[in-house]
């Protein structure tokens, strides 16, 4: 898995006319699936979303916190595209990104083991047209991939 985490005061996204997640403080997380992604790549990502620090901390001192030690939210939002490929021509190749019906449900995992901390979290539309706004903290944006993490 790949993820995109950016510290945000604001996040929403947009399904046409409609709100379909939105936070205040906390972190948005784009996320791709990867082919060979399981169940461990959720446990793994799950716990550096939730354990990251990058916020800071009551004295001051800068990333220092966590996003549960600061109460804040996730908008986790799904995003093939992490797997695009451009090292031939100009085209992406997404042949790393997995299956649409293997992402999804990854996806919903993830979801599902991030509303467990318990974390807030709202989420965009799984195959939906997007549109993403958000207010960039610091800014503050971390890559997170799981491949040979564990």
């Amino acid at each position: 898995m790949r993820a995109v985490v950016q510290r945000v005061t604001e996040a929403r996204v947009r399904i046409g006319e409609r709100v379909a997640g939105e936070i205040g403080r906390g972190l948005l997380v784009l996320v791709g699936i990867g082919r060979d992604d399981g169940p461990d790549d959720v446990k793994y990502l799950v716990g550096k979303i939730r354990d990251i620090r990058i916020f800071e901390g009551a004295d001051g001192k800068s990333m220092d916190r966590s996003v549960v030690d600061v109460g804040g939210s996730v908008l986790l939002v799904s995003q093939f595209t992490l797997y695009g490929d451009i090292r031939k021509g100009r085209r992406p190749a997404f042949d790393a990104a997995a299956p649409p019906d293997r992402a999804r449900a990854l996806y919903e995992d993830l979801v599902r083991e991030l509303l467990a901390v318990p974390l807030p979290v709202a989420t965009g539309e799984f195959q939906a047209m997007m549109q993403v706004e958000l207010v960039n903290d610091g800014p503050v944006t971390i890559l997170i991939d799981s491949i040979r993490q564990f």
